[in-house]
This record gives structure tokens, C-alpha cells and sequence, in this order.
């Protein structure tokens, strides 16, 4: 049986209005395991990115428990969140999040600057490596205006591996792109989930959640469905599908 890569228990959270308590998180409990591919979905106001941020190391829960690997998050200091958000979590965005005179390769050196530990001998070297691993290889040079959207998802994706973390955690990562480029990122998703990695993908999209293998529904608060998805659709397999109808 695999390993618990992330383990919630009865987690609530709520946020203090002055005089108005908001309940965004009303006794949460789920497990992910290692080299799961998970999609949590729900409407906005489900509690869906406020349990992102918690599972991120960004926010803290007000009750119950967040493990990480083993380590109970709310008993470390800032330092230590610090680091374990560096070693063991790696983001991607909807907006990319890169800087624009930056080349591919600085950016996905960007975390290695705050590796305390400098597990990672040769930054430049685990850069490129990451970016051939999403495909681009030949765009190392290349600032973010001289890429396409898909391209710089791919940038921030290898961005996101370059510190080997235990788990990737994705916000909307398709939600400023096209169909046709929502598929290629997927597909890059499926391929690193196939090699291994965790992902957990935060989305409103019900076709971008069939593509994952498991599904986590919130509603007001609470999981409101948890279900593997037996057949999830394969992204390259639709890419290949909408090439054959453009020569035809």
C-alpha cells in the first residue's frame, strides 16, 4: 500500500470578520497517497482554495490536524514552514507567476536561491534538466514574451519539480489558456503523475477533473463527494484526436 503523502484530520478554519465568523472549512478529513493524480473541486466559496493554502504550508488550520509526510504542520516555526514549502511543495499558478526578463532557465532556478541546505549542488544543471523533462529542452534562453501560454505553464511546472518536492500543488493551472493548450499542460500533468509525483490540482472545471484519477467535491465547507474516477480520459490521446481532424 502506498505511503500517506497527505494526511487532513477533522480540519476546520475560520476567518474572523470583526464581528461576522466566516466557517470556510467545516471538519475536512481525507488522506492522499503517494502517486495519486487528485482533483478538489467546488463552486467558489466551497472552501476549495482555503484548503489549498493549508495544504501548501501557506495557512494554518484553526482545529484538527495537517500531516505532511509524518511532520504535524502546525507544529513548526516559520523557518521550518518556510522550508518545508521549498523541499516539499511545489506550486504552479493560473498566472505563471514568472518574471518577464527572466529566461526560462533563471526561473526555474528561482527556488534553488532559498535551498538553505543546498541539497541541490548544480542549480543551473537541475534547471535544464527540469525543463527538458516538460519538453523544452530547446527553449532555455527564451524570456516568458518569446513563449506561449502553454509554454510558460511548462516553465512554472518545471519550476515546480525542480526541488524534487514530495507533492505538486496546481491553483486553476489551466484557467487562462485555450482548450487545445489546456490539453497539452494536462498532458505534461499525466506524464509526471505516470513517473511518479503527486499532484493535486485545485479546479472549477469538471472536464479538466476527468482527467485526473480522483476527484475531492466540496461544498460550504465540507467534502461533499470522494470518488476515484475509473477511466480518466487521456490528454494526449484528445491531442492526437483534434490533429487528425485538423489534416482531415
Amino acid at each position: 500500500m502506498s505511503a500517506a503523502t497527505l494526511v487532513v484530520r477533522d480540519v476546520t478554519k475560520v476567518f474572523d470578520l470583526g464581528a461576522v465568523q466566516v466557517h470556510a472549512l467545516r471538519g475536512v478529513t481525507l488522506q492522499i497517497t503517494q502517486g495519486e493524480f487528485v482533483a478538489i473541486m467546488g463552486t467558489s466559496g466551497s472552501g476549495k482554495s482555503t484548503l489549498m493554502n493549508i495544504l501548501g504550508c501557506l495557512d494554518l488550520p484553526s482545529d484538527g490536524d495537517y500531516l505532511l509526510e509524518g511532520v504535524a504542520v502546525a507544529e513548526l516555526g516559520r523557518n521550518a514552514l518556510a522550508s518545508i514549502r521549498n523541499e516539499k511543495i511545489g506550486f504552479v499558478f493560473q498566472g505563471f507567476n514568472l518574471l518577464a526578463r527572466t529566461t526560462a532557465l533563471e526561473n526555474v532556478e528561482l527556488p534553488m536561491l532559498y535551498d538553505r541546505r543546498h541539497r541541490i549542488l548544480d542549480p543551473a544543471a537541475a534547471a535544464e534538466a527540469a525543463l527538458v523533462r516538460v519538453g523544452l529542452g530547446d527553449r532555455l534562453d527564451h524570456v516568458p514574451n518569446q513563449l506561449s501560454g502553454g509554454q510558460q505553464q511548462r516553465v512554472a511546472i518545471a519550476r515546480a519539480l525542480v526541488t524534487q518536492p514530495a507533492i505538486i500543488l496546481a491553483d486553476e493551472p489551466t484557467g487562462n489558456l485555450d482548450s487545445h493548450t489546456t490539453l497539452e499542460v494536462l498532458s505534461v500533468f499525466q506524464q509526471l503523475n505516470r513517473e511518479g509525483m503527486t499532484i493535486v490540482i485545485v479546479t472549477h472545471e469538471s472536464e479538466v477533473a476527468r482527467y485526473c484519477s480522483r476527484i475531492i467535491e466540496l461544498r460550504d465547507g465540507r467534502v461533499q463527494r470522494d470518488a476515484v474516477v475509473p477511466s480518466p480520459r487521456l490528454a494526449t490521446a484528445d491531442l492526437a484526436a483534434i490533429q487528425q481532424e485538423a489534416v482531415l
